[in-house]
């Protein structure tokens, strides 16, 4: 084992971790730690409970090993994507007030020796922080009250007629930087979950999806993070809120125990999460070097 918990338990304010991203408390673990490190020598290579396996076959992002710095006051975790130019994010848990100086130094000497476009810091913070930007670690628990199934004009997307179906394309073109056209392009692939929509007039105006649920790194049933989004034009009407209770429903009726979700702050999604009554898990803020 190379991480000592002793240490690092202290300092991890918000549970996210290198190249999983954020994780339930209950499966938060020194395992968990160990397991990146173990991946990162293996290449790029997937956990069994890594919630990317369904978009790729391979892992974009490994954690640099060699180049963690773990001491009884902090612990900096660096990590390399290569999608696009490369990027270097360096993961930085602990309170000194210089910690963010030598993240960002770390991160530009890596960044500049493995020849990546972008150095980054990411420093998460705790639930009762209130940074102004940033993202919020949201949590829903399905075991702690019901959701009902919302009346509206939503449905899986298969169950619409096919006229109604073939407005997805246009609408996911339209919220492509939402990441719809993504997902419709794995929906005309196969094997995604169910995606929910909402539709006016016969045209898909929302969806959301797909729903879909996976075991975590200690066995208990996670609700993947869904593509969610709703044209411009038919905003304020209530499908957002419309979309979303009906995924907590399809969520909590087949079986799931949480999912966990990454809003922006001050976002129409984070807005929402707030009012649906999720819980606050922390923040992780993202400077660039």
């Amino acid at each position: 084992m190379f991480f000592r918990w002793d240490w690092l338990r202290p300092v991890l304010t918000a549970p996210i971790v290198p190249t999983l991203g954020p994780v339930h408390p209950h499966a938060l673990t020194v395992d968990l730690f160990d397991d990146i490190r173990t991946a990162a020598a293996m290449g790029p290579y997937f956990l069994h409970y890594d919630k990317d396996r369904r978009w790729s076959s391979e892992k974009d992002e490994t954690v640099l090993a060699d180049c963690i710095v773990h001491k009884p006051d902090r612990t900096l975790i660096p990590t390399l994507s290569h999608r696009g130019r490369g990027a270097v994010k360096v993961f930085t848990y602990g309170r000194q007030t210089d910690l963010a100086h030598q993240a960002a130094d770390l991160a530009g000497k890596l960044a500049a020796e493995y020849g990546a476009a972008a150095a980054r810091v990411v420093r998460p913070l705790g639930p009762e922080a209130a940074p102004t930007t940033g993202q919020r670690i949201q949590l829903q628990d399905f075991t702690a009250r019901p959701c009902p199934l919302p009346a509206g004009p939503v449905r899986p997307f298969t169950e619409w007629p096919t006229g109604v179906q073939e407005t997805f394309e246009p609408y996911a073109r339209a919220m492509a930087a939402d990441g719809l056209l993504f997902l419709h392009t794995q929906m005309q692939a196969g094997g995604t979950g169910p995606v929910l929509t909402a539709v006016v007039d016969d045209r898909v105006v929302g969806a959301i999806g797909p729903m879909e649920i996976r075991p975590d790194a200690v066995g208990y049933r996670q609700l993947m993070p869904q593509y969610f989004a709703v044209l411009p034009e038919a905003r304020g009407r209530g499908f957002g809120r419309l979309l979303w209770r009906a995924a907590m429903h399809w969520g909590r009726s087949h079986g799931a125990d949480y999912q966990l979700l990454q809003t922006e702050v001050g976002g129409a999604s984070d807005r929402l999460c707030r009012a649906e009554g999720l819980a606050s898990l922390g923040f992780v803020c993202t400077r660039k070097v």
